[in-house]
């Protein structure tokens, strides 16, 4: 007799050689790392073939493995689908949406866009990780993920998420009394401006424009913070200059907690773009939750 791996066998298998990991593979399948361990060697033992190597420090796949999930990747991708295609039948869609976004896209789109989303597909678990740094969603298991236009993968699939953004450069009023207001982006060199940097390493290079032409300025100052909300904090402790997106600080524009300088230079940033594989299939959570942000922004939000 033949032997043979079982779904779930193979399921293990496809999250461990996704991860090369076995503790963030039994995050995925909700089970302990000693649970995945054992299944994948009783399967080894009874087909007689390894198909991982295994060290203290280290998983990798043998060629075996290699071969073995090349084969069944697709056609267990494809078996989840057929199953969940069967929501197509249901009044009320169910599943898992896995999302990926970055801190500010949270803050921004979570009272109007993700929590609107639940309310009209209570049947569809929507999980929000939030992270800065790019992240590769496919290796990940998300099924999107959203960031600026130029940070998205070619390979991938992108609709607007939300309407476009702009700038704002902020300061608290007590900074701009002790110190003034800059006339001209320029004029930024002689202000402590606060730095945003990025996961990689570089510092974001503020945008403006000039006379209808792109200027962008490396600013200098002695704050470097790695997201917006904790630079208009900042701006509001009186601690310099920030360059952030302006649907952040408008609750504190709007009390006079913050000031806005340099108004006629901002230029309109990319915005957030939703992106995801460039399959022929979607999940039904996917689906449905593309549908619903396409008819967000055609209406500009919805109730």
């Amino acid at each position: 007799m033949k032997a043979r791996a079982t779904l779930q066998e193979m399921e293990i298998f496809i999250a461990i050689a996704r991860h090369l990991n076995f503790r963030k593979a039994a995050e995925e399948r909700n089970v302990t790392p000693s649970t995945l361990s054992h299944t994948l060697s009783n399967l080894e033992q009874r087909i007689g073939v390894r198909l991982l190597s295994r060290t203290t420090r280290s998983v990798s796949l043998t060629e075996a493995g290699r071969a073995f999930l090349q084969r069944i990747e697709p056609a267990m991708l494809d078996l989840s689908l057929a199953v969940d295609e069967l929501n197509d039948w249901r009044s009320d869609p169910r599943g898992t949406l896995r999302l990926n976004l970055p801190r500010s896209a949270e803050v921004l789109y979570l009272r109007t866009l993700l929590l609107p989303f639940r309310r009209r597909y209570p049947d569809i678990a929507l999980e929000v990780t939030t992270s800065d740094s790019f992240v590769n969603i496919v290796e990940s298991g998300f099924d999107a993920g959203v960031r600026f236009g130029e940070a998205i993968p070619q390979d991938m699939v992108a609709i607007p998420f939300g309407p476009k953004l702009s700038g704002a450069v902020i300061a608290s009023p007590d900074f701009i009394k002790r110190f003034g207001e800059p006339q001209h982006p320029r004029e930024l060199a002689h202000f402590s401006c606060i730095q945003h940097r990025f996961p990689s390493g570089v510092n974001y290079k503020w945008e403006f424009s000039d006379n209808g032409q792109p200027l962008e300025l490396a600013v200098e100052g002695g704050l470097t913070l790695d997201n917006d909300m904790m630079m208009i904090e900042a701006a509001g402790c009186g601690e310099g200059l920030a360059f952030v997106i302006k649907g952040l600080a408008q609750s504190k524009l709007d009390s006079g907690e913050l000031v806005e300088v340099l108004a006629d230079f901002t230029a309109p940033l990319a915005g957030f773009w939703l992106y995801y594989p460039s399959r022929k299939y979607y999940s039904t959570a996917l689906r449905c939750f593309i549908e619903y942000l396409q008819e967000f922004n055609q209406k500009g939000g919805l109730e």
